[in-house]
């Protein structure tokens, strides 16, 4: 019997660990990114000046390793001595673990790798009148900085990075999902969910509507249930674990209902 077909849409060199994981367990796997990352270099005035004034903020909350990746090759560009006194966060454990890169300790939120759970640490609870800098990339979700700036931080992020969406042919993305026989599609993100969306036409979604999502949180299922998609496997993150856990409830679609 051929072994299921699952297609990892991680950016370019960040999906081998997921990739290999899945190889291991029996799956035959393909890797197609569905977005791509650009440093925003040089970087606007307006968030170049906040890295210079990255010793008046006490708190510095990084909402990815793409953040600390990006955010960090910027930050010590300013600041080969980093700043004292400083609150360092991550929104999980593989942020934090890229921070630690830097010698930086960062606090988490343990499993809840969320901006809800970032929300809940001590530190941020409580942040009336003080300086709160958000390391991310440009757009995303506005959550934490809503949820911030109504507890009283003085609340400005640093966009380091871009995400781009993958350039394909009309018709390539169905093709390739056809020619893999693809069963099973891991997406980390509400935004590559929406890049795969708008590389799939109408006529092409209704087709792939019995093969199965693997989706990073309820917020994205959600949008891939309105898009048609009727197989969603909810991880608890987007962590290569997190995926790896839900994967292990997945039961191939049969076509049948």
């Amino acid at each position: 019997m051929a072994a299921n077909a699952v297609l990892v849409t991680r950016p370019a060199g960040q999906g081998d660990g997921l990739c290999a994981a899945l190889a291991a367990r029996g799956f035959a796997v393909h890797h197609l990114p569905l977005l791509a990352l650009e440093s925003v270099l040089p970087l606007p005035a307006s968030e170049r000046s906040r890295v210079l004034a990255l010793d008046q903020v006490q708190h510095i909350i990084f909402v990815s390793a793409n953040a600390v990746h990006f955010g960090m090759s910027v930050i010590e560009r300013y600041w080969p001595q980093l700043p004292v006194g400083l609150q360092w966060y991550a929104v999980g454990d593989g942020t934090a673990r890229a921070l630690a890169a830097f010698d930086v300790v960062a606090q988490t939120p343990g499993d809840d790798m969320t901006s809800e759970g970032l929300l809940s640490l001590a530190g941020l609870r409580d942040c009336a009148n003080e300086r709160v800098l958000i390391v991310k990339g440009e757009g995303g979700r506005d959550a934490l900085l809503r949820e911030l700036t109504l507890r009283g931080a003085r609340v400005e992020t640093l966009a380091c990075y871009r995400r781009v969406a993958p350039r394909m042919a009309s018709g390539e993305m169905a093709a390739k999902l056809a020619h893999w026989k693809i069963n099973l599609v891991c997406i980390s993100s509400g935004e590559g969910l929406a890049n795969m969306l708008a590389l799939l036409s109408p006529a092409e979604t209704s087709k792939l509507q019995m093969i199965s999502l693997l989706l990073p949180s309820q917020r994205v299922a959600d949008a891939a249930r309105a898009a048609g998609f009727r197989h969603c496997l909810i991880a608890d993150n987007a962590s290569d674990g997190a995926m790896l856990r839900a994967l292990e409830r997945w039961k191939p679609a049969t076509g049948e209902d």
